[in-house]
């Protein structure tokens, strides 16, 4: 059986939904920023996350009926915490998720939430099989997990690949926290912008990035200098419980991450999403933080430190954000009429925390992603909607 097996190098031509591929000593390692963005500035935080995979994906077609991917994915662990199931991959054929599977083996970093410390402990690479497959000609996608940095080490098939022919469908580049990572989301094709892009019917570009939606000054470059059809950010969240700026810098800012995309998109429908309902923010400014009583149950739950008179000096809340968004929108509209506001609330509010809550006081489940995806769909793609196609 072995003796059947093809090996097929992976190339960029194979990959989609990363900006970047960096060459490491066991594979290729996807990144979602190039590598001058991520050189202006070494945070961490952003070098976590960016690294990454959300929304990344082999794409091929082929008659093979059986699929092995030896992957090494980086996962990490919090001291006192359960540890977080083993990142998925999603396997799609011909668009429709037909299989599931993970890797045992690979690198763990292990995060102490109480102090900011982490050691690394490397492992082998696993391999993810999908068999079983028909013999026809077949799109195959498998997306990555969406929590895992993931290095990319051999493809085999039964079968010859070849890269997926142009569809003409739209590409959808999107910035935004964790929420669209995909924090929380059980797969990779289950988070919120996976569920847009699917019932879309558009190649998804997803730049979010948890912890790290700070109007950054390379977020903007890097999306203006990207091809896409349509444009959204996803702004809030992050400026609160970072609590990284005031008013006075944040106004500023969003014009200017705005202007920048805009040097590279003019006409490209481009759409400003506030945030979605979350009771810790919405009235009191950040910094957010681990909520220590509940670490020492094994619980993961954040909570809000700031006092909600500072509001008066400029501190940004959730409330404050979403309404500032609405005037900065309608103010630019006026000369930009492919700019477009989404409020967060339409998305998921406080009828909706009622009946799903946030689990950690901060991100969406699976089910929450999936009423997010399909309300952002309905609302965005539709005849009348901000991202309707030419066929709508």
């Amino acid at each position: 059986m072995m003796s059947t097996w093809i090996t097929t190098p992976i190339s960029t031509d194979l990959l989609h939904g990363a900006l970047d591929v960096q060459r490491t000593a066991r594979g290729l390692l996807p990144h979602r920023l190039p590598a001058w963005a991520r050189a202006q500035y070494s945070d961490g935080q952003l070098a976590m996350v960016e690294a990454q995979p959300a929304g990344v994906r082999l794409a091929f077609r082929t008659r093979a009926t059986a699929v092995e991917l030896d992957t090494l994915p980086t996962r990490h662990a919090y001291v006192g915490l359960p540890g977080r199931p083993d990142g998925v991959y999603d396997l799609l054929v011909n668009g429709q998720l037909t299989g599931q599977a993970s890797v045992t083996g690979g690198d763990t970093v292990t995060i102490d939430p109480t102090t900011g410390t982490a050691e690394r402990q490397s492992g082998p690479p696993g391999t993810v099989r999908f068999t079983g497959l028909s013999d026809e000609a077949k799109d195959i996608e498998i997306w990555l997990p969406h929590h895992e940095a993931t290095e990319l080490v051999a493809l085999r098939t039964d079968a010859p690949v070849e890269p997926v022919p142009d569809r003409g469908r739209r590409v959808w580049l999107h910035h935004g926290s964790s929420i669209s990572q995909g924090s929380n989301a059980t797969s990779p094709t289950a988070t919120w912008p996976a569920v847009v892009a699917s019932l879309g019917g558009v190649d998804l570009l997803n730049l979010g990035f948890g912890g790290s939606a700070l109007l950054d000054p390379f977020t903007a470059r890097t999306m203006r200098d990207t091809r896409a059809d349509l444009i959204s950010v996803k702004i809030g969240i992050n400026l609160v419980n970072a609590d990284l700026m005031r008013l006075r810098a944040f106004t500023p800012a969003v014009h200017g991450f705005l202007d920048t995309i805009r040097e590279g998109h003019p006409t490209t429908p481009l759409l400003v999403v506030s945030p979605i309902y979350c009771p810790i923010h919405e009235d009191t400014p950040g910094p957010g933080a681990f909520d220590l009583t509940a670490l020492s149950t094994g619980q993961l739950r954040f909570r809000a430190t700031g006092d909600p008179a500072e509001r008066a000096s400029g501190k940004l809340t959730l409330g404050v954000i979403r309404d500032e968004l609405a005037r900065i929108t309608a103010q630019r509209a006026a000369d930009d009429p492919n700019l477009h506001l989404l409020d967060g609330l339409d998305l998921y509010g406080p009828a909706d925390f009622a009946e799903l809550p946030l689990p950690d006081q901060l991100h969406p489940d699976t089910a929450t992603h999936r009423r997010i995806g399909e309300r952002f769909a309905k609302r965005v793609f539709s005849v009348d909607g901000p991202f309707a196609g030419p066929s709508s």
